[in-house]
């Protein structure tokens, strides 16, 4: 099915969390040509392994980037939403490294790769944009790796939650310190490095000492202070307008 225009107003809000997008420049991004494709939980956007020729906006819903080991133990390297682009990589790569996965029912903007160079080439800066997007997701990579090696399993899901909400936050789908939080135990499990009954405990310690709970697929932060001491968060990493030093 075609796409709406507005379905790539979610890229526009979300290059504009991190910098700043001239009139013509987000006209020049709504005339891109695009395709709907809608996932259910589960379901692959890319195979590790593929070739897409084109990437996929996240419109929205929740998705993932993962790679399967042996007897198909999952290892999750990041979660994505509305605005995010999981695969931009593809457009000079080609070959992917990794799969991307539906973690919630996902609608997908897919825009060819031809289009997509044919706008960078016209627009440097929307170019620069886009290149700053994957150097931000290597420096999550970094702040994930480092979690995973040296940070507590407590320390990991509270810096987790502070991210998630951070990066909602910046895009218009958080406020007041509630966001949605659709991810499951395993799925925790499978981004930290934790098995299930460690997530589980962690989780229980977090009500307990009443930094959050859970309501209706919606993550409550009843003390982001100390939410945020707990993880060690430094909000850099995300590049976010909002803490711009």
């Amino acid at each position: 099915m075609s796409a709406a225009p507005e379905a790539l107003e979610a890229l526009i809000r979300k290059l504009q969390s991190t910098s700043i997008l001239t009139e013509e420049e987000r006209q020049a991004i709504r005339r891109l040509p695009a395709s709907i494709r809608l996932l259910v939980p589960g379901q692959d956007l890319v195979e590790d392994g593929e070739r897409p020729a084109h990437c996929g906006l996240l419109v929205e819903g929740w998705s993932y980037r993962y790679k399967l080991l042996d007897e198909g133990r999952r290892q999750i390297i990041s979660f994505h939403v509305a605005g995010d682009t999981p695969d931009l990589q593809s457009l000079h790569l080609g070959t992917l490294d990794h799969g991307v996965g539906a973690l919630t029912p996902c609608a997908f903007a897919l825009i060819p790769h031809e289009n997509l160079k044919r706008l960078t080439s016209a627009f440097p800066d929307v170019a620069a944009l886009l290149w700053r997007e994957t150097l931000v997701d290597a420096g999550i990579f970094r702040t994930w790796i480092t979690a995973m090696g040296r940070r507590s399993a407590y320390g990991r899901i509270a810096h987790l939650f502070c991210e998630l909400y951070l990066r909602q936050e910046a895009v218009g789908l958080a406020a007041d310190h509630r966001c949605p939080m659709p991810l499951r135990q395993t799925d925790l499990a499978d981004a930290t490095g934790l098995t299930t009954v460690h997530i589980s405990r962690v989780l229980k310690a977090l009500r307990d000492d009443n930094l959050i709970t859970f309501e209706r697929r919606q993550l409550l932060i009843h003390d982001w202070q100390r939410l945020y001491d707990a993880a060690e968060f430094d909000p850099t990493y995300l590049h976010l307008k909002s803490f711009e030093r």
